[in-house]
């Protein structure tokens, strides 16, 4: 049987980073179930990696369901840490997002991938059980151990419902994060189309985004900052089954306008332009490839003059571009970004990553009940809770 100081479950960011934090000072192996390290990473940004978010620490903690647990891992290993392991610069783009200057996934990995010298990899590795004295799968021994399995999204990557059942360490209720949602209507005529800087709201949450239409439901980055507030709303567990989706989301297109604004602007138009076809006056406010499907749930014909068009039929041109609806019917689960919830902070040590159920224990990543908004946040989390761990467990 082998013996290691440390064993590291996982091999994405979070395992990697614990890995690089724990080498040197410790013998450390890593085990990843998959052929080569870090599959996600690779898929992040559109294979561009946003590698973090370059927000102030204060502030960035501000966007995490759970700022109190992160602040000593954030401090402990900040952005300028993580820039300081690579060779080449990065790129700040809109809302603080980080990106490679090679804007290159590879890359990033292949920066993380060189700190491994000193670290035993064991690919194809899949851990079925780990005995109370840290023997995993009765062939390698360890004294400590820090499992960084990652979530239930993208199962082609290794992250799986069943690494949740390693250890005994409570588990709250496991959700789909930053989902594409998918609708009751049809949409597939309108594939493609985006939906530009609009408000999308659920119950009393709201998120200002672009939004993408596709075969089967909607996407982009308002939808799917939207869907945490939406799965959070729901009671499931993946780990016990699927959700049961029935809900309602509003679209306002025209979020710089009021109704008030809207309806005085419709008015003097309408008679001062009379002779103006209404698919060609809403140009104004959608964008063309949407305007055809909008006019169709509205009840209007396209190439009615806005002279012909009576109070009725212009308040209801209103009232939708305020609040165009959408029947949600479910997630797109296959293409769920992050998972909500996980490992039980409150049994966790947030200064160590540390168990504090099972001694020598550690969790870092989306193990863990953690999460935020899509633009980095959460590679964030990966990085800085991996680091913690690997350097807690060496120290120890």
């Amino acid at each position: 049987m082998k013996e290691y100081d440390i064993a590291i479950i996982g091999g994405g960011p979070a395992g990697i980073m614990a890995a690089i934090a724990a080498s040197g000072t410790s013998r450390v192996i890593l085990l990843e179930k998959n052929p080569s390290l870090g599959r996600k990473l690779l898929m992040t940004g559109g294979g561009r990696c946003n590698i973090t978010n370059n927000k102030p620490i204060k502030q960035l903690l501000t966007f995490f369901n759970n700022k109190n647990f992160l602040k000593h891992s954030f401090y402990t290993f900040t952005n300028d840490d993580l820039f300081s392991l690579f060779d080449f610069g990065f790129i700040e783009e809109d809302d603080n997002r980080m990106f490679p200057e090679t804007e290159r996934a590879s890359d990033i990995l292949k920066g993380l991938s060189d700190k491994l010298e000193d670290v035993v990899i064991s690919y194809n590795f899949e851990v079925k059980t780990i005995s109370e004295d840290f023997v995993i799968n009765d062939c390698i021994k360890a004294d400590r151990i820090i499992i960084a399995t990652g979530g239930v999204t993208y199962p082609q990557t290794g992250c799986s419902p069943d690494n949740y059942s390693l250890t005994s360490q409570p588990i709250t209720d496991v959700k789909y994060g930053l989902s594409p949602l998918v609708t009751r209507e049809d949409l597939s005529d309108i594939a493609g189309v985006t939906l530009n800087d609009v408000v999308i709201s659920y119950k009393k949450s709201k998120v200002r985004g672009n939004v993408l239409v596709s075969h089967v439901g909607l996407t982009g980055p308002g939808i799917i900052n939207l869907s945490n507030e939406i799965s959070e709303g729901i009671s499931y567990n993946l780990l016990v089954g699927k959700p049961d989706v029935d809900l309602e989301i509003a679209v306002d297109l025209c979020p710089d306008l009021s109704r008030e604004e809207l309806l005085d602007k419709f008015t003097n138009d309408f008679q001062a332009k009379g002779k103006t076809y209404i698919k060609n006056y809403l140009k104004q406010f959608l964008t063309n490839s949407f305007i055809a499907y909008y006019l169709d749930r509205c009840g209007l014909d396209g190439d009615e003059q806005l002279s012909r068009i009576n109070k009725k039929s212009k308040n209801r041109l209103i009232e939708n571009l305020k609040r165009f609806t959408f029947q949600i019917t479910d997630f797109n689960g296959d293409l769920a970004k992050v998972t909500i919830g996980g490992i039980d902070l409150g049994n966790v040590n947030s200064k160590t990553m540390e168990s504090t159920v099972i001694p020598n224990l550690y969790f870092a990543g989306e193990v863990l009940d953690l999460y935020g908004p899509t633009g980095g946040y959460n590679l964030k989390i990966a990085f800085s809770t991996g680091y913690l761990a690997g350097l807690s467990a060496s120290l120890k």
